[in-house]
């Protein structure tokens, strides 16, 4: 089997990688690790073709890394998508298996801490059942927020962003300028939207809050 090898650097699970948005740079040459730390979150991706692939695209962990194995004839342009599509996937995968509620609380306090400067600090967070027309909420005075189940199984870095929109919410209400640029420093904010929205747009589910310009 004959491949060509690409050698990306993985976003890390908070978004803080080269590759963040969605974009994905093209493969370097074979050899070449970017950005790679002890995190395991954050791997490199090495993409790998092969001539005997006609049509299926697979990924797996390997390491501390991520490969991805395409047909030798894709396109760059497609090899970037089926990256980031078996990133997601991935990541969909491992976020089912492993987030439970005491870990979805670890993880809102290093977001907070992370884009917060640690200032919203919930007493609880915990997944529930009962929320199927939106994907978060939270009651300030209680320092509770709740994600609904529909979350689980979807991407890290959209899990991150609805934790980090609800402990926006903690700080300020509403959704206006000040709420928008608590969540500014986040760099996969639009990503997550879009992943949102097209989830959204799928199931007639009301969109996620548009930003505001015009004041609180």
């Amino acid at each position: 089997m004959r491949w060509r090898r690409g050698v990306y650097a993985a976003p890390a699970a908070n978004g803080s990688g080269p590759n963040t948005g969605a974009g994905l740079p093209r493969p370097r040459r074979a050899g070449t690790v970017l950005g790679v730390s002890a995190d395991p979150a954050q791997r490199a991706v090495e993409v790998r073709r092969s001539a005997r692939r006609r049509r299926t695209v697979a990924a797996y962990r390997e390491g501390d890394r991520t490969v991805v194995l395409i047909p030798a004839r894709m396109s760059e342009a497609e090899e970037r998508r089926w990256v980031g599509v078996m990133l997601d996937r991935l990541a969909a995968r491992e976020t089912r298996r492993t987030l439970g509620d005491a870990e979805l609380a670890e993880r809102a306090d290093r977001l907070s801490e992370q884009y917060l400067g640690a200032r919203a600090r919930p007493r609880s967070v915990r997944w529930v059942t009962n929320q199927n027309t939106r994907w978060g909420s939270c009651t300030p005075a209680e320092g509770s927020i709740r994600l609904s189940h529909r979350l689980q199984g979807k991407p890290e870095y959209v899990v991150d962003y609805v934790l980090l929109h609800e402990l926006a919410h903690l700080l300020v209400p509403g959704h206006g300028p000040r709420f928008w640029a608590l969540l500014e420093a986040y760099p996969r904010t639009e990503r997550a939207r879009g992943y949102l929205e097209g989830v959204a747009a799928a199931e007639r589910l009301p969109k996620v809050p548009e930003p505001r310009h015009d004041g609180d």
